[in-house]
């Protein structure tokens, strides 16, 4: 089946959405695969947010958790972090630099996260800045099999917008 037989069906009716996504996703251009991704991140047909990046983060390999985190961390910010989890989440800006922005996060503090805590931040991250859904879906378009593993409800609202997308 073509890559436009595919998606066309995603603008009619879903069918095997797992391995139809892990087909589209290695023959759309990442632009159209992370655009996708956020819709679906936004579509009240798909969990919130917060619980999106739990599974994601869950998911992830370390190197991956880390970009996961720092892109969060970029919107949520300093004020932000220090009222998740009581406050133990403010280890996470341990050696800001001058400019007072966070630092990087390393893999050690990575695996100290949780994915509830993953959750939290992200849902901060969404509140102080709602482009983080878009840059988080451009990060795991780079990931696509990560993004396999969510549930076929979201893949098929990620498929759907892309057969939108692709048909202008």
């Amino acid at each position: 089946m073509g890559l436009m037989d595919i998606l066309q069906q995603y603008a009619v009716r879903p069918t095997d959405t797992h391995q139809d996504f892990e087909e589209v996703a290695q023959q759309v251009p990442p632009d159209i695969l992370g655009s996708g991704l956020a819709q679906a991140f936004r579509s009240d047909q798909t969990p919130p947010f917060g619980n999106i990046v739990s599974q994601l983060f869950g998911n992830s390999n370390p190197s991956q958790r880390v970009g996961l985190l720092n892109e969060l961390l970029r919107s949520a910010g300093p004020a932000v972090l220090s009222s998740i989890a009581g406050g133990a989440l403010g280890k996470l800006l341990h050696g800001s630099n001058a400019g007072g922005a966070p630092a990087q996060v390393t893999p050690e503090t990575a695996r100290e996260i949780t994915p509830e805590q993953a959750s939290e931040i992200a849902a901060a991250a969404q509140k102080s800045d709602p482009g983080i859904l878009d840059r988080v879906g451009s990060y795991y378009a780079q990931h696509p099999q990560v993004v396999k593993g969510l549930g076929g409800a979201l893949l098929a609202v990620a498929l759907g917008h892309m057969a939108n997308r692709m048909q202008r």
